[in-house]
């Protein structure tokens, strides 16, 4: 990894690091959610698994899945790169799929006022987990170079 240009390795650390700070904000949300309380989304709507049991699934593999994948990753693009990567990439594609769900549900069925809370708790996971499977796209072979 170090064979990379810093421009490259500055938007790495900044994706990271924006990646870190939505897992442990998704972590705390997804929590409250298993523990069978009900949050209110900026959307208007209700994450309660009591009245949706969708909801206990997608809480349950953000908490037991996604995120401890996506922490593991974390540390380990600065120890072992390779599987660091791996892990994100995985992490990326959940981000990816779960958040643009949410954010479509949101915009068909609630009709949201699109203020900056909204975008933070929908499209922004989705968004971030598209960043980070094109910058590993582009870097792939300095990624996965033996």
């Amino acid at each position: 990894m170090h064979t990379l240009p810093l421009a490259s390795q500055i938007s790495l650390y900044v994706l990271l690091a924006l990646i870190g700070l939505f897992i442990l904000l998704l972590l705390g949300w997804q929590v409250r959610v298993l523990q069978g309380r009900a949050m209110r989304n900026p959307d208007g709507s209700v994450d309660d698994w009591h009245e949706q049991k969708i909801l206990f699934g997608i809480a349950f593999a953000d908490v037991f899945l996604a995120c401890p994948a996506g922490l593991a990753g974390i540390v380990l693009v600065f120890l072992e790169p390779r599987w660091g990567h791996y892990l994100l990439a995985m992490t990326g594609f959940w981000f990816a799929y779960a958040n643009l769900a949410t954010t479509v549900a949101s915009l068909r069925f609630e009709k949201p006022r699109l203020t900056l809370t909204w975008f933070l708790v929908f499209p922004f996971g989705s968004m971030l987990g598209v960043a980070y499977l094109a910058w590993a796209v582009v870097h792939i072979d300095a990624i996965f170079r033996p």
